[in-house]
């Protein structure tokens, strides 16, 4: 399972429909936040969002972004917490952070460590890694990337019984590449029962920017961008003033990059809860969007 629940899709201030910037991503039982905004923990007791994750990833350190953690934190902390959380984001991540967390009387009793991170980086797990590429937002800026590590090919059971191969740890081995031997001697390759490797999934996380070829890059066939759409092309002028993407220019974005789906937030307070005007320019250009709304939940399913 992988799937994205929106804590917050406004863009700098609360409005009663939607809330300032979170995104919670879930994959496999795990959980991992990107940003947090005022008011955020509510949002994740609102919509399920346990308070089991270990990891915020932070794309940069304006207020909207950020000022929900110290609120989080303080919470965990009086739940008595005791397992670590690790804070990421962009250039000048310890100063800024640590005086985030710092506010307020108390002190946490959990470890709360801080790590800096640049373009380029990537972060490896068992089964994906978290890439940070390059943003435009006239700050330290940097938007992510999950991307699961290639599957196994798909095994065939019918085939392994015509074989005569046990059902059990014979398959499994099997399926992980190796070659076994059965008790009559024949020796049998995985290439005989397991199809090729099949790709897997991957989500792009904008933060707030201007179109650019980095996020291009980053999000090239991607199964989900998730993209900030400010304003509409009607304010596009103010979209450059102020480092941010129209719902046309993210639809661009999406279009060039050859993702599956776009899911536009950071949706100005300017705009109705619906933001109809931003859906339609967008899938004027790229119809696979939708708008996110605070609650919604979007499942990212295996492309076959």
């Amino acid at each position: 399972m992988l799937s994205l629940t929106f804590l917050g899709t406004g863009a700098a201030t609360p409005t009663i429909d939607r809330n300032v910037a979170g995104l919670a991503l879930q994959r496999e039982g795990e959980t991992i936040l990107f940003d947090c905004g005022e008011g955020n923990q509510r949002q994740m007791m609102r919509y399920g969002v346990g308070f089991s994750f270990t990891e915020i990833f932070f794309t940069h350190y304006h207020a909207d972004h950020i000022l929900g953690v110290t609120g989080l934190l303080r919470t965990m902390g009086l739940q008595d917490r005791t397992a670590p959380v690790t804070l990421y984001g962009p250039r000048n991540a310890r100063r800024i952070l640590t005086a985030v967390i710092a506010l307020g009387v108390e002190r946490n009793h959990f470890p709360v460590e801080i790590v800096e991170l640049r373009a380029g980086d990537r972060l490896s797990r068992e089964e994906y890694d978290i890439v940070v590429f390059e943003t435009d937002h006239r700050a330290d800026t940097v938007g992510y990337a999950l991307a699961e590590h290639r599957r196994l090919g798909r095994f065939n059971p019918d085939r392994a019984r015509e074989l005569g191969i046990p059902e059990g740890p014979l398959w499994g081995r099997l399926h992980k590449g190796e070659t076994i031997v059965l008790e009559d001697g024949r020796s049998i390759a995985p290439a005989d029962l397991v199809g090729t490797p099949r790709q897997g999934r991957t989500v792009v996380y904008s933060g707030d920017t201007r179109p650019c070829l980095p996020l291009i890059e980053a999000a090239r066939g991607a199964d989900l961008l998730v993209h900030e759409a400010t304003f509409g092309s009607d304010e596009l002028e103010r979209a450059k003033e102020t480092g941010h993407s129209s719902a046309a220019e993210a639809a661009r974005v999406a279009l060039d990059a050859g993702v599956r789906r776009l899911v536009l937030t950071h949706i100005s307070p300017r705009y109705t809860r619906d933001a109809p005007e931003l859906l339609a320019e967008a899938r004027a250009i790229f119809p696979e969007t939708i708008i996110a709304r605070d609650g919604m939940t979007v499942e990212v399913p295996f492309e076959e």
